[in-house]
C-alpha cells in the first residue's frame, strides 16, 4: 500500500484529480490551514479549527461534537486523500501533517479572483494598447500628444506600468489561499 502511494506521489496529476481534491470545503480549509501554519501541524488542532470555520465560532467556542466530527472525516478520508495525491505528508500513527512543496501546484487553482473583477492579463493588455497609441500620437506630433516630449510619455508610462506591476504583486499576495485568518469561499 506504501508503494502506491509513493509512487502516485510521485505521478503528474491530471486536472481532474486535482478539481477532485479541491471540489471538497474541507480539504480546502485544510490545504488554507497549513499554508497559513508553514510548518506541520497537528489532526487535533486541524480539526478543531476547521470546526471553527464551518460553525463560525471561535476556536475557544468549537463544541466536542463539531471537533469531533471534522477529527474523524479528516482522519478517514481528507488528509489520505491529500497524502495519497502528495500534497501533503500526513502520518496517521502520530497525527502529524506538513504540507509538501507538491502543493504548490495548486496555487493557480486556488486564487481567489473576486466577481466583477478584471483579471491581470487584460488590464496589462488594455494598459500596453494605451501606451501605444499616446507614445505613437506624441511621436507623429498629434494634436495635444505633440506638446510633451516623448520621452516624458514614455517614462510616465513606464511608472504606470512598474507602480501597477506593484499593485499586481500586493494585490496576488493577499488572494492567496492560505494568507488570510479566515478562507473565503467567493
Amino acid at each position: 500500500m506504501n508503494e502506491e502511494v509513493d509512487e502516485m506521489k510521485e505521478t503528474p496529476l491530471s486536472r481532474d484529480i486535482i478539481f477532485q481534491i479541491l471540489s471538497n470545503q474541507r480539504r480546502r480549509y485544510a490545504l488554507h490551514y497549513l499554508r497559513r501554519e508553514e510548518e506541520s501541524a497537528e489532526i487535533g488542532e486541524l480539526a478543531t479549527q476547521i470546526a471553527a470555520w464551518e460553525n463560525d465560532v471561535t476556536v475557544d467556542e468549537v463544541t466536542s461534537q463539531q471537533r469531533k466530527r471534522v477529527y474523524n472525516t479528516l482522519q478517514q478520508a481528507h488528509l489520505p486523500k491529500l497524502n495519497e495525491t502528495g500534497f501533503i505528508d500526513y502520518d496517521p500513527a502520530h497525527g502529524d501533517i506538513t504540507l509538501t512543496e507538491r502543493a504548490e501546484l495548486l496555487n493557480t487553482y486556488l486564487e481567489i479572483v473576486p466577481d466583477n473583477d478584471l483579471p491581470w492579463s487584460e488590464y496589462y493588455f488594455v494598459l500596453g494598447c494605451v501606451s501605444l497609441a499616446l507614445l505613437t500620437g506624441a511621436q507623429l506630433g498629434a494634436g495635444p500628444f505633440g506638446l510633451v516630449p516623448v520621452l516624458w510619455w514614455a517614462l510616465g508610462l513606464s511608472v504606470l506600468v512598474t507602480v501597477s506591476g506593484g499593485v499586481h504583486m500586493y494585490y496576488h499576495r493577499n488572494h492567496r489561499l492560505g494568507h488570510r485568518e479566515v478562507p473565503r469561499e467567493d
